[in-house]
């Protein structure tokens, strides 16, 4: 992670909640809080106004729901990262969070340390699975998915699969530098380059597209320890 405090926000309407997970976050020297919002809409007309590493979003809030907040963030091109925190938190949700644009889906029952560990994750790789989600992700996919065919302008290059390859390992943009001996700059030209090709918005969606695609094999995809 860079020498930085991290820039987290916090949309969330339970005021008692969001004060003590403030003040525990701020605590943490990895991150700052520099934006509150009881309610989606009040987050959205001040999202312009500061620079947010990472949204804490709930899904239920009165003014403007954490949907309408993922939805309005997809048609903007936000490159912010969005870590749902709901007491609605369903596993069987998953797949729609993810096609929504979270890049982690929590419920508020979780430990304030793993919560921590969850933001570190999501910046670094840009998404963040457990193992109970991973299972979920697994039986939800269907036997029959077409195979991987991949055509003229629209087909991936040994390289993009080879980066591909090491998203699914959760390894960071250096890391996946050092292990093809290409610059980070290339690594991350390769992974604007598999979204474009793949229609997807975000890291979590490239690990889908793979295992769908089979590209790994989802048992290969590394998850990190709780």
């Amino acid at each position: 992670m860079e020498n930085r405090k991290l820039n987290i926000a916090i949309a969330d309407d339970d005021l008692l909640f969001v004060q003590l997970l403030r003040n525990y976050i701020d605590q943490d020297g990895r991150y700052h809080v520099c934006l509150i919002s009881t309610g989606g809409n009040a987050f959205l007309d001040e999202v312009n106004n500061h620079s947010i590493d990472i949204l804490i979003l709930d899904l239920r809030m009165a003014d403007g729901d954490g949907l309408k907040v993922m939805s309005a963030l997809s048609e903007k091109k936000s490159d912010l990262k969005i870590v749902v925190l709901s007491s609605f938190y369903r596993r069987s949700f998953m797949g729609q969070m993810l096609k929504m644009g979270a890049h982690a889906f929590l419920p508020k029952e979780i430990e304030p340390e793993e919560l921590l560990n969850v933001l570190n994750a999501v910046y670094i790789t840009g998404h963040y699975f457990s193992s109970e989600q991973v299972d979920v992700m697994r039986g939800q996919m269907s036997n029959k998915l077409p195979e991987f065919h991949a055509f003229s302008k629209d087909e991936l290059t040994d390289r993009e699969i080879d980066v591909l390859r090491l998203v699914c390992q959760q390894q960071s943009t250096k890391e996946i530098a050092d292990s093809l001996f290409i610059s980070p700059k290339t690594v991350e030209t390769h992974k604007t380059n598999l979204m474009i090709k793949t229609c997807v918005k975000n890291m979590a969606g490239l690990v889908i597209y793979a295992v769908q695609n089979r590209i790994v094999d989802p048992n290969e995809i590394v998850l990190f320890d709780k």
